[in-house]
């Protein structure tokens, strides 16, 4: 019956108290001092409780109850007991995330409350007392989800005021209901539960589905407003009518209600008759068996207990047997009584037909006896008392609405400033919990690196040192960020691949770098934690805030902090349309050529597409979907381009392309855009002579922008171009971790090639301290061929790139290349000049002479 109920256990009930009409008093001195302080006294407002009727919403019929209804302040519930003398409640409703509603279809008094659980439908005994009710519930729920146990100082901007005690301004808002003492309060607790009128006392006796067609009550006071405007009739005698049958009303239902009472009290008085006299009995028999003297009669005793079993057992058998009997005769004069009502209600509905048709009848033979005038005038009469009845209603349906209206106003404002007050504490809550999660992976990082120095010095501990710091590297080894994630709450747990399928945790071979892989993995985390608010939301928000695509200040800005997910492809897709003309159909048209003729080239397109970005989901399978989609882009720009074909790197530069464009005409169309507009001619020739002439630039700028370490590179004979010109190739494609060189691709498609000289700077930069610290070339050499994956720091690396080092514009680069071409070019043709004088002197040598030479290369062999 009833919802949410509360278990009753010692703790509910001691904290319940005597009754719930003690409750009501006020807390006793030593309570006084826990409660803070608060500039409005709770002492002295009163406690919110009273009867309100319950609906009840189980059983084929729902029915009203009274209940008594009692605020608890501490928990912010509604607890309704069965009457105010009740200790244990019957249930709670919890109002914290409660909503209130008032309809006026509902009738007068009614209201309801809304959990996340269900709905309770309430009413009071008058429309005051339900918007008293509804007001002090919101200002309850008000006051207690502003208490700071509930929401931390600071974290909302809101101003805590009382709903109470800040002036109402705004006229939809419902102005403050007096308070009904004769139904709130402790008063209410002493009188009796108001009795509410029911469907059954409109239920006639004689014919129990027929309803006795009383007027209602509102009708009443309607007539009476009607006639007190003027319209015959008396007043006094009609208020003192409807008083009394009020009062017989009241009295009839108090008779009913007490009658039933002692009808239960009587059936309890025999259960308890008949219980007592069996407990006697039970008594007597205990006292022969323990005063009989002999085991014979102890024996008898027995046996005529058992004997007394085995007959009531036999009894409740045939009981049983009758009850199913009894149950079958039930259900068949069920089905009966069923039948019987639908003969009745067809009884009924013909004998409603033939009095309408009597009385339609009796009118038209009152019409046709009757004088005209006089027909006229009881018409005139009759509409005008039906007019004035129907606006009476009309202005009664109007205030009802105006009052419920004002209601919901007050209700969704403060719902919504509840709400806003939840979001931002939520909000806080989140950037507290990501800061200390990135805490936490700084711990584990340092933890681990402390692990990795321990595990180079192994060879030097003492043995059961040695097998400790064995033990934790394994522990360390195989911890699992998914368990991780299922144990415990995770904001951001991390994923074993990012949004574009590449590696967050990189699968090294050797033994000894598995747990840098660890270390690198939570030093990512950590980075995307700690930035996630400060940098990459405000970021975000500004690359939401703009609509066309311009070229400009902020745009290229904007760009070299890093595109956001969410718009990289639109943006990478406008940056290849500004600088390409995309022909419609020439994509196809070339696929339709490599189906049909076979390039020279497609025998090393199918050497290096297993090799193409292994570390990517998307690409490290054979049979993975974007393998067949790069074929065709790399077959496809093969024939758009024959002057280059294809050259080792291009399907690095295409798989990029393919991850973030997604669609293959695109990815095409962004290759060739790099190829051919951002790249410098012949960098991807046969010779790839403009490659080197690069390196030879780029080897001017380190020497300028960092001495100290061309100084230690010159000294220890290290030539950076070996590790660097793959850099430059394929753009640090396979070199810097996923998230950073999407980064230097979002720079590099706007701006060009400087994008890469300033990335190559800023890298040696970032860890020119290491490098310096190595005083070996083997060593040196080794540390180059991965240092650029041990980046992890993507903002530090754009600072360093673009802030730090001082600007190179790009006519100082294109002047520098044409310097080194010109260089490199008389190189080139002074080789070939020296080439060219070898073959000229070896050919003058004569055949026997290579003979010899030939000879003398076998012998050796």
């Amino acid at each position: 019956e009833e919802g949410n109920l509360v278990e009753s256990n010692p703790d509910t009930n001691s904290s319940n108290g005597a009754s719930a009409r003690e409750k009501d008093m006020l807390p006793s001195p030593g309570e006084l001092e826990n409660v803070p302080p608060k500039p409005n006294t709770e002492i002295s407002r009163k406690k919110l409780c009273g009867y309100l009727n319950k609906l009840g919403i189980k059983g084929p019929i729902k029915t009203w109850k009274s209940r008594w209804f009692f605020y608890d302040e501490n928990k912010c519930r509604l607890l309704y007991y069965r009457t105010a003398q009740d200790i244990n409640p019957l249930g709670s409703i919890d109002l914290s995330s409660a909503s209130f509603d008032c309809k006026m279809e509902n009738g007068e008094g009614v209201f309801e409350i809304r959990t996340p659980s269900r709905a309770f439908i309430l009413k009071a005994i008058s429309k005051q007392a339900m918007m008293y009710w509804l007001q002090q519930l919101q200002m309850r729920r008000w006051e207690f989800c502003n208490t700071q146990s509930r929401f931390p100082v600071g974290s909302s901007q809101l101003v805590n005021e009382p709903l109470a005690g800040r002036t109402i301004d705004n006229e939809d808002f419902l102005p403050l209901v007096k308070t009904p003492t004769e139904a709130v309060g402790l008063k209410a607790a002493s009188l009796p539960a108001p009795q509410t009128s029911t469907a059954l006392q409109n239920i006639s006796l004689k014919h129990p589905w027929t309803e006795i067609q009383t007027e209602p009550r509102l009708n009443w006071i309607r007539k009476a407003r009607w006639i007190n405007n003027g319209f015959p009739g008396s007043p006094e005698e009609l208020c003192r009518e409807k008083n009394s049958v009020d009062k017989v009303s009241v009295l009839q239902q108090q008779i009913l209600t007490l009658t039933e009472e002692v009808k239960s009290q009587k059936e309890l008085v025999k259960l308890l008759h008949k219980a007592l006299e069996a407990a006697q009995q039970e008594k007597r028999v205990s006292s022969k068996y323990l005063t009989a003297t002999e085991d014979k009669d102890r024996l008898e005793l027995v046996r005529h207990k058992v004997r007394q079993i085995a007959d009531l057992t036999s009894r409740l058998e045939a009981l049983e047997q009758e009850k199913k009997e009894l149950e079958q005769i039930l259900t068949l004069r069920d089905s009966h009584i069923q039948e019987l009502k639908e003969h009745v209600q067809l009884l009924m509905e013909k004998n409603h037909a033939k009095q309408e048709v009597i009385m339609a009848l009796t009118e038209q033979m009152a019409r046709e006896l009757s004088d005209p005038l006089q027909e006229a005038n009881t018409i005139t009469v009759e509409t005008l008392y039906k007019q004035q009845e129907e606006i009476e209603h009309l202005k009664d349906d109007i205030d009802a609405y105006k009052t419920q209206n004002q209601f919901l106003n007050s209700e969704i404002h403060q719902v919504t400033r509840l709400w806003t007050r939840v979001a931002e504490n939520e909000k806080s809550l989140l950037m507290k919990c990501a800061c200390l999660q990135a805490r936490n992976c700084q711990m584990e990082s340092k933890y681990l690196t402390v692990l990795r120095k321990l595990q180079e010095a192994v060879p030097g501990l003492p043995n059961s040192h040695a097998e400790l710091v064995k033990n934790l590297i394994q522990e360390a080894l195989q911890w699992d960020v998914k368990e991780e994630a299922e144990e415990g709450f995770n904001l951001n747990p991390v994923s074993e691949y990012d949004e574009y399928g590449f590696m967050t945790v990189p699968d090294y071979e050797i033994e000894d770098w598995k747990l840098l892989a660890k270390i690198q993995a939570l030093e990512i985390k950590s980075n995307k934690l700690r930035s996630q608010e400060i940098v990459e939301k405000p970021l975000r928000d500004r690359w939401n805030s703009i609509g066309e695509l311009n070229p400009s200040a902020e745009l290229k800005s904007l760009i070299r902090s890093g595109i956001p997910v969410e718009h990289r492809q639109r943006v990478w897709r406008w940056m290849v349309s500004r600088h390409c003309s995309l022909i419609p159909g020439h994509y196809q048209r070339l696929l339709e050529q490599s189906r049909s003729t076979e390039h020279p080239a497609c025998r090393q397109i199918e050497l290096d597409l297993p090799r193409t970005l292994t570390n990517n989901k998307h690409f490290s399978s054979p049979t993975s979907q974007l393998i067949p989609k790069l074929r065709r882009v790399l077959l496809a720009f093969s024939w758009h381009n024959p002057a280059i074909g294809y050259c080792q790197g291009l399907n690095r530069l295409a798989a990029v392309a393919l991850l973030v464009l997604e669609d293959e005409e695109s990815a095409f169309w962004c290759l060739v855009h790099i190829v051919e507009n951002l790249m410098p001619e012949d960098y991807y020739s046969d010779t790839l002579i403009t490659s080197q002439v690069d390196q030879r630039v780029f080897k001017d700028f380190l020497s300028e922008k960092l001495p100290r370490l061309t100084t230690h590179f010159e000294q220890y004979r290290i030539d950076v171009s070996l590790i660097t010109f793959n850099w430059f190739l394929v753009a640090f494609v396979d070199s810097l971790i996923s998230d950073i060189l999407l980064r230097v691709w979002d720079a590099f498609l706007y701006e060009g090639t400087k994008v890469i000289f300033r990335y190559a700077l800023a890298i040696f930069k970032y860890n020119e301290e290491e490098i310096l610290r190595i005083h070996d070339s083997v060593e040196i050499y080794q540390y180059l061929r991965f240092f650029t994956r041990m980046i992890m720091d993507g903002r530090k690396l754009m600072n360093i790139a673009f802030n730090d080092l001082n600007p190179f514009p790009m006519k100082l680069l294109r002047n520098r290349r044409s310097a080194h071409r010109e260089e490199l070019e008389a190189e080139l043709c002074e080789l070939e000049q020296i080439k060219a004088a070898y073959v000229k002197e070896r050919a003058e040598q004569g055949p026997q002479d290579l003979k010899e030479v030939a000879s003398e290369e076998e012998e050796e062999i």
